[in-house]
């Protein structure tokens, strides 16, 4: 993901329901997330090392202890060959079943979703995954200069997208709890807890679950 919260904003519900079943998550975040809030009384170097904190509190609370940080410049995010390399490099060292990613696409219907950094970080980890993480001549220095073998992902979650649909009815409570953990950013978790069970409770009743279910949506693709 591109900053802190946008896992929780996203998939976090996805995130509980993994694992409590017992697989193995790892957050990567592109950014420190130090150009979010609208106040100017810390520097860019407390909001980072803030936001960092924050974020690891976050991912206990749906179960992920494993979170790292790549420290691109938050706000001027772009798809470079260094920030594939180094997303690259992560997929490499966990050697992952899958990856869940932002969309790269515009979303005309929901401009804040469709931040700048979410959509370079979209467009960085989807080529990251293919080719760069599963072809040995990419980033040549990750095979011999690190001893990472290449890694081919066998599927991409796209945050959003349409086809599937995850139930987080019954850990909707978690969700919440690590959103709430980025004090920074959210105030009062109640003053968004309306709005996150609207707009789930939206994609639930277009995935056909029963009524008062909640969902988080993705675009699955397999690559094979």
């Amino acid at each position: 993901m591109a900053h802190p919260d946008d896992a929780d904003f996203s998939c976090a519900g996805t995130v509980a329901l993994w694992t409590r079943a017992g697989a193995e998550v790892v957050y990567l975040m592109v950014t420190d997330g130090e150009a979010g809030g609208d106040e100017l009384t810390m520097d860019s170097v407390e909001i980072g090392a803030m936001r960092r904190e924050e974020q690891r509190r976050a991912a206990a609370e749906v179960g992920v202890d494993d979170v790292r940080f790549l420290g691109y410049p938050d706000g001027r995010l772009v798809p470079t060959l260094d920030l594939r390399r180094d997303i690259a490099r992560v997929i490499r060292q966990v050697r992952p079943e899958r990856v869940v990613i932002p969309s790269p696409e515009r979303d005309w219907d929901s401009i804040p979703a469709s931040h700048p950094d979410h959509m370079a970080a979209g467009e960085a980890a989807i080529n990251a995954v293919f080719p760069d993480a599963r072809n040995p001549h990419a980033h040549r220095e990750l095979l011999l200069e690190e001893g990472l073998k290449p890694w081919p992902v066998p599927e991409v979650w796209v945050v959003g997208g349409p086809g599937h649909h995850t139930d987080i009815t019954d850990v909707f409570d978690r969700k919440l709890a690590a959103l709430a953990a980025h004090e920074s950013q959210i105030g009062d978790i109640g003053e968004i807890e309306p709005m996150l069970r609207k707009w789930m409770g939206i994609t639930a009743v277009e995935a056909g679950m029963p009524e008062g279910s909640l969902a988080e949506s993705f675009r699955v693709a397999r690559i094979g």
